[in-house]
């Protein structure tokens, strides 16, 4: 395959022009590609080609919807940290009360406590990685006076990532009472569960963390739907595949869980807003369809 030319900013705005896309005003369009790239946009405008070969565009796609569609992936992805934020926090901080209280200030480090052994050291290197790697105050003070102690959970779990948290959890011995305690204190009866939602939740978390598109994205972690006698208002209506591999299924296990750890939070409220305000923009690229809004989670 030949290596393509870079293209100027013109050239790029008359490229789309060349493929049919349609320009209320060419210097906004001239503006937005000086600040946002042309391949991030592109995702943005796939499904609005009538030829992905050519890529040439079907009739009266104008480059202000895609503008649209992308403000409002940025707003969706903006409400979703703030939903992940509540959620890891809540987990963090119920893993190190309940497994400290019970099994004291080092229990991440006993491998007894845990399935597999080889996950847990690969995850111990994880943890003690990002303890080192931490600016925080307590991390340095911990360093000066205790050089050669290993830190109590309370403090190297406050700094390690959501996703290492998640695999700590999964990898937690079965017959432990206190991985149900917590699976039920985040409103799951079931710890397998929380930890299929959580892997979903971290893989949507690293998305947004590198400000890439949710929209009309197939999710490659799905969490499962299926869950037993939920706590609360929940999907009590079969999903469609679509559904399952949208972004739909995770962001209505985050409004759940929200629902339980945060109660009285704005998460779904925010949502609904910003669909409001979106009309023009087809949610179902992101499998909000087949009534989805009569669902009891979303009524």
């Amino acid at each position: 395959m030949a290596i393509k030319p870079a293209f100027t900013i013109a050239q790029q705005v008359q490229q789309l022009k060349t493929r049919g896309m349609l320009f209320h005003n060419e210097q906004d369009a001239t503006h937005y590609f000086s600040t946002i790239s042309y391949y991030r946009l592109k995702g943005y405008w796939w499904d609005t080609q009538n030829d992905r070969v050519n890529h040439t565009f079907k009739p009266n796609t104008y480059f202000e919807t895609i503008i649209e569609r992308y403000n409002f992936d940025r707003h969706l992805r903006l409400i979703l940290f703030d939903a992940i934020e509540r959620v890891e926090i809540a987990l963090r901080t119920k893993m190190i009360y309940h497994m400290s209280l019970k099994y004291g200030a080092l229990w991440y480090i006993d491998c007894n406590l845990f399935n597999d052994n080889v996950k847990h050291a690969s995850h111990l290197t994880h943890i003690f990685r990002e303890f080192d790697y931490s600016q925080e105050i307590f991390k340095k003070e911990h360093k000066r006076k205790h050089p050669h102690q290993d830190p109590e959970a309370w403090k190297i779990l406050e700094v390690v990532s959501m996703g290492t948290l998640s695999k700590l959890y999964k990898n937690l011995a079965h017959q432990i009472p206190e991985k149900t305690i917590i699976a039920k204190e985040m409103g799951l009866h079931i710890h397998s569960e929380l930890s299929s939602w959580l892997e979903a939740i971290v893989y949507v978390r690293n998305i947004i963390a590198h400000h890439s598109r949710l929209w009309s994205r197939n999710m490659v972690k799905r969490p499962k739907d299926d869950i037993a006698t939920p706590m609360f208002d929940w999907l009590d209506q079969p999903l469609t595949d679509v559904q399952k591999k949208k972004p739909f299924l995770i962001i209505s296990t985050l409004v759940y869980l929200t629902n339980k750890v945060t109660p009285g939070h704005h998460i779904k409220d925010k949502l609904l807003e910003l669909f409001n305000n979106h009309p023009d923009v087809p949610i179902y690229k992101l499998g909000f369809l087949n009534n989805w809004n009569n669902q009891s989670i979303w009524k």
